[in-house]
């Protein structure tokens, strides 16, 4: 098991790093998130996963019920010249499984990633939801995180080529 576990009575969960053996259930996990998204190649898929688990900086945490992998979210902590040198990180692609929600999956994903930044002595984690649902919200505020003033933007390509 990698550094980073925790088990709970309750739920028999386990949270930890993500592993190479990890790339088909993600994959198959990320579809709660998005029905539509498009289906990658096996190979490209693998060169995608390859990269993310080698990368510096760059960490998939999993929460796992019995050997299957319900929930999931990336820490990407970004070197920074300001806050007195102290990087910042980004959680992105946050999913559970919509039969394991509410049982503190998510939670525990999210709580990995937290720590794992602030072992990393990063001064803020930001995580943007498309999500306006005030339960996914509330979600997010429970889990440390609080609604900010700032205004965020996304820009997407305009040559045709975007997916979902």
């Amino acid at each position: 098991m990698n550094d980073v576990a925790e088990m709970t009575e309750a739920a028999m969960r386990v949270t930890r790093r993500a592993e190479p053996d990890d790339l088909a259930p993600l994959l198959e996990l990320y579809l709660h998130l998005n029905p539509e998204t498009p289906t990658l190649e096996h190979a490209r898929a693998n060169e995608i996963w390859t990269d993310m688990l080698s990368r510096k900086g760059v960490t998939v945490f999993v929460s796992m019920v019995e050997a299957k992998i319900v929930s999931t979210c990336i820490l990407a902590t970004v070197p920074n010249l300001m806050r007195g040198g102290r990087p910042h990180a980004v959680i992105e692609n946050a999913v559970t499984h919509s039969e394991y929600r509410r049982q503190g999956h998510g939670r525990a994903t999210i709580g990995a990633a937290l720590k794992a930044a602030w072992e990393q002595d990063c001064h803020h984690v930001m995580l943007l939801t498309g999500r306006a649902n005030l339960s996914v919200l509330s979600f997010y505020e429970s889990c440390g995180f609080e609604r900010d003033i700032k205004i965020g933007f996304i820009a997407r390509r305009t040559d045709g080529k975007v997916l979902n």
